[in-house]
């Protein structure tokens, strides 16, 4: 990389397949926002990056989780917290919360992912972030490959709000590092409304 550039580099900065989801909005023209379409109520559904197999951003991505560069990942979450600031979209939540993973993984892998994206969401937007507040009490197996049915058995009850004081009448954006069948995100959702905050918007690194 030259001098000054951070992560990734200006020419792959360029050629990232950004998806653009923050200029629709909580519309019909989102194509993320119908995903959740008739599953649980979701304010905003955003993602950062479009993810394609044997892409750039699945490279990226495997950096991240697997090749131990956590910095990677508030990098993203600065850079895309600017982006959603410059939209508007900050004063749009009050609180924003990692999807966790279980503490036998978290033991293994050293960090989570998501949370480096929600730590570099926080600091670029100034909206107040936690760690602490969702746990993943059983460690699911792996959701790749698995159908929408199986993924969605696979974390129907497996996540628990252990602090629902802290997200009581809150406007919560929960964040995950891809999106595919949406059915971690719904998941968490679920028991964040059912524990009293007023509304969940959702945003990740990237969307397949």
């Amino acid at each position: 990389m030259a001098r000054g550039e951070q992560y990734i580099c200006t020419e792959c900065n360029v050629r990232l397949p950004y998806t653009d989801l923050h200029l629709f909005g909580a519309t019909e023209l989102n194509m993320l926002q119908q995903r959740f379409w008739g599953k649980v109520p979701i304010r905003y559904a955003f993602s950062y990056l479009h993810f394609k197999p044997k892409g750039r951003v699945q490279r990226l991505l495997h950096k991240l989780k697997y090749k131990g560069a956590h910095e990677l990942g508030e990098h993203l979450g600065r850079r895309y917290g600017s982006v959603l600031l410059d939209h508007h979209y900050a004063k749009q939540f009050d609180l924003i919360l990692p999807v966790p993973l279980h503490r036998l993984k978290l033991r293994r892998r050293g960090y989570n992912q998501s949370d480096g994206f929600a730590k570099g969401l926080s600091e670029a937007m100034q909206v107040e972030w936690s760690n602490g507040v969702l746990m993943r009490n059983i460690d699911t197996d792996t959701q790749t490959k698995k159908s929408r049915l199986d993924r969605w058995q696979n974390v129907e009850k497996v996540f628990e709000v252990k602090l629902p004081e802290k997200v009581t009448g809150k406007r919560v954006l929960l964040v995950d590092d891809v999106l595919t069948t949406g059915a971690t995100l719904e998941a968490c959702a679920a028991i964040l409304l059912e524990s009293g905050c007023s509304e969940v918007s959702v945003v990740t690194i990237a969307a397949a």
